[in-house]
């Protein structure tokens, strides 16, 4: 699913909070490339800068020192190519279905027939059809989260930036909105990083995936995960899984 481009470039990022007369250092020397189309996972420990991270690549934290350069340009503010999904859906209460993944187009003045035809594109990719004008009090969060993602992707973005996407989500539903997400990314063809607790799920998704220290958090392992695609989740079951899901333990542990 990758090429040899990379989208997306992070340089000694640091960042440091006011706190005091140090400061709270969060993050610290932190460099890395994102592949064009490549899936990567973020984990480490609680409280680590997870978070912060991915603030700073979508441009809506500025670093203390560093720079993140997005297709070729340094980055210092959001970007249109750069879409965001959160750990709660933020849908608009009062809106349909199809009317919260439309809103990023109306917004930018997107002619009436082309978002009519995107948003009827999004609802078949994220599994939404026949719920078109149901309201968000009336979805699952597993649904709900479909429809987040959905206007994400509303403006086709380059990069995808997930944090914690299913945190809020049993586990059952869970791994189910995990094998969703690598259908729709293998379809959309974005680039996504994504920040999850769950060690299975970011073997399960990524082509690599990035350990974070203790804060303030440095990369201490990148990790690529060489399993074929697609996957399912009984690739979870599996003797080269659980060998990269420990290295991925082990990292978080010895931090």
């Amino acid at each position: 699913m990758t090429s040899n481009a990379a989208i997306l470039h992070a340089e000694s990022l640091y960042v440091t909070f006011p706190d005091g007369d140090l400061g709270l250092r969060v993050l610290e020397d932190i460099s890395f490339d994102v592949k064009a189309n490549e899936f990567v996972c973020i984990v480490g420990p609680s409280g680590c800068g997870k978070t912060t991270l991915l603030r700073v690549l979508g441009g809506l934290l500025e670093p203390s020192r560093g720079a993140v350069i997005f297709e070729g340009q340094a980055l210092a503010r959001p970007r249109r190519r750069i879409g965001f999904v959160f750990q709660e859906s933020n849908l608009m209460p009062w809106r349909s279905t199809v009317d919260n993944i439309c809103l990023p187009l109306e917004i930018t003045g997107a002619s009436p027939e082309f978002i009519r035809k995107r948003c009827e594109e999004l609802i078949d990719l994220v599994g939404l059809v026949g719920f078109e004008e149901s309201l968000p009090r009336d979805l699952s969060g597993g649904m709900a989260q479909r429809v987040a993602i959905a206007r994400a992707l509303a403006h086709q973005p380059d990069l995808l930036l997930m944090d914690e996407p299913f945190g809020q989500l049993d586990a059952l539903t869970r791994e189910r909105m995990g094998t969703e997400l690598l259908r729709i990314w293998e379809a959309s063809k974005s680039t996504v990083v994504m920040v999850t607790h769950s060690i299975s799920e970011a073997v399960l998704l990524a082509d690599r995936v990035l350990v974070l220290s203790a804060r303030p958090a440095s990369i201490v392992l990148d990790l690529s995960v060489r399993l074929t695609r697609p996957r399912s989740l009984e690739l979870t079951y599996t003797r080269r899984f659980g060998d990269l899901a420990a290295k991925v333990r082990g990292a978080i542990q010895s931090t």
